[in-house]
């Protein structure tokens, strides 16, 4: 059982890896797109209207995609306070509750996303004119990598034979 426990941890960390760095570049390209917005309003007086909502944008693509890193480093909102006051038996049970609890909610926030997107091709953005879906898509997006990262955490906590938890596996 170990085994199976070993292999989700590191498909976890495997699939943040490439989440952090998604999440990177979009850090970067919202940093440059807020200078030539400084630029074009301040110092360069250019007709670029885009950058503010080309910033917004990518700040909600990135925040979302990081509850995922979150999840998989087990750095989510918890009161971490109690559960630690667990014998690791119990708090391995209530690490899986919790985590079969977070699925239903990030599983429904999937569907509605969907929902979100299918309606955004009728909508269009003001400065691109190009369908709302794609900035949409992070919802949906986000809430599929949040789903595999809970997976996959809960596999490990579920089936780690020493009682430690993802978390506690990342400190280690």
């Amino acid at each position: 059982m170990q085994a199976v426990a070993g292999k989700a941890i590191v498909a976890s960390r495997r699939v943040n890896w490439y989440v952090e760095r998604f999440c990177v570049a979009l850090m970067v390209l919202l940093v440059l797109d807020v200078w030539l917005g400084v630029l074009v309003r301040y110092v360069i007086p250019l007709p670029l209207t885009f950058t503010e909502e080309l910033a917004r944008y990518l700040m909600i693509w990135m925040a979302l995609l990081a509850v995922s890193s979150g999840i998989s480093h087990r750095e989510h909102i918890g009161v971490l306070v109690i559960f630690e006051k667990f014998p690791p038996v119990v708090r391995k049970w209530l690490a899986v509750t919790f985590d079969l609890v977070a699925f239903a909610f990030f599983a429904i926030i999937l569907v509605e996303g969907l929902g979100l997107v299918e309606r955004g091709f009728a909508r269009f953005t003001m400065m691109y004119g190009i369908p709302k879906a794609y900035p949409f898509m992070g919802v949906p997006l986000a809430a599929a990598m949040a789903c595999v990262q809970l997976v996959l955490v809960a596999v490990h906590d579920l089936f780690s034979d020493d009682g430690v938890t993802a978390a506690e596996r990342a400190e280690v």
